[in-house]
C-alpha cells in the first residue's frame, strides 16, 4: 500500500515540514555526491549504532539526531519525505512549528532508542528518518482517524486505487511494523533487510503519547473540518 494523498487541508503553511524534506534532501544529495570511502566513514560517524552507543552513550548520544538526516537510497529517501509531506502539515497544523519541531526530535530520538534496546548487540549502522515520520503517523491517526486516504494497492503488476480511512491505512502499515519487527527477533536480521522495524514502532507509540502535549489547546484551535474526520 502506497498513500497518494488525503482529503484533510491544510490551514497553514507547514514551513517545520518542508524545512525538514528540504534539510533530508540537502544532507542525501550531499551523500550522493561522496565518494564511496567517504561515504562510509559518514555513516559510521553520524548513522545509529546500537553496540556503540551503549559501549559510549556520552560519545555516541548524538547519533540519535543526526541518524534522522541520512538515508540509504532513492527508495528510502522518497518513501519518507513523500509520508512526511503528505501527513506532517496537517500535525504541524494543530501543534504549531515550535511544538512540532520538538516533536519531531523527540518521535525521532523514541525510535532510535526502541531500535537500540530491541537489538541491543548490533553493529549495523541505522539511518533514516522512518522512526520520526512514524511519530508524525501516530499523531495523525489519533487527530484525523475518519480522513480518508488515497491508496496505491499494486496487486500482481496491476495498480488499484482504494479510497481508506486513515484509521484503516495507517492501522494496517502500524500491524505490519509490528508484526515484522517480532518476526525479526526471531530470525536473522538479514532476513529482513535490515529495516529497523521496532523504531518505526517506537516512534510511533511516542507520537500517540506525545499529541496531547503538543496539540495546541483547543481553545486557540477551532475546528473547521467537516465531522467526517472525526468520526464519533
Amino acid at each position: 500500500m502506497f498513500p497518494i494523498q488525503d482529503n484533510v487541508p491544510s490551514r497553514s503553511v507547514p514551513w517545520v515540514t518542508w524545512t525538514l524534506i528540504a534539510l533530508n534532501a540537502l544532507v542525501f544529495l550531499q551523500e550522493v555526491a561522496l565518494p564511496a570511502a567517504q561515504l562510509e566513514r559518514l555513516v559510521q560517524l553520524l548513522a545509529l549504532v546500537p553496540a556503540e552507543l551503549l559501549a559510549d552513550p556520552w560519545r555516541h548520544w548524538p547519533t540519535l539526531i543526526t541518524s534522522m538526516f541520512l538515508h540509504g537510497g532513492w527508495l528510502h529517501i522518497l518513501g519518507n519525505m513523500w509520508t512526511l509531506y503528505l501527513f506532517g502539515d496537517n500535525v504541524e497544523d494543530r501543534m504549531g512549528p515550535a511544538r512540532y519541531l520538538i516533536f519531531y526530535l523527540l518521535c525521532g530520538v523514541a525510535a532510535g532508542l526502541t531500535h537500540v534496546l530491541s537489538m541491543p548487540a548490533s553493529t549495523t549502522p541505522t539511518l533514516g528518518a522512518s522512526g520520526a515520520v512514524a511519530g508524525v503517523l501516530g499523531a495523525y491517526l489519533l487527530l484525523y482517524p475518519g480522513a480518508r486516504i488515497v491508496t496505491l494497492i499494486l496487486i500482481v503488476f496491476f495498480p488499484i486505487f482504494v479510497e481508506l480511512p486513515a484509521l484503516v491505512f495507517i492501522g494496517i502499515w502500524f500491524l505490519t511494523q509490528l508484526y515484522s519487527g517480532t518476526l525479526a527477533l526471531l530470525l536473522p536480521a538479514e532476513s529482513f533487510g535490515g529495516v529497523a522495524w521496532w523504531a518505526h514502532v517506537g516512534g510511533f507509540v511516542m507520537g500517540m503519547l506525545l499529541l496531547p502535549l503538543c496539540k495546541k489547546p483547543q481553545q486557540r484551535y477551532r475546528r473547521r473540518y467537516p465531522d467526517e474526520y472525526w468520526p464519533w
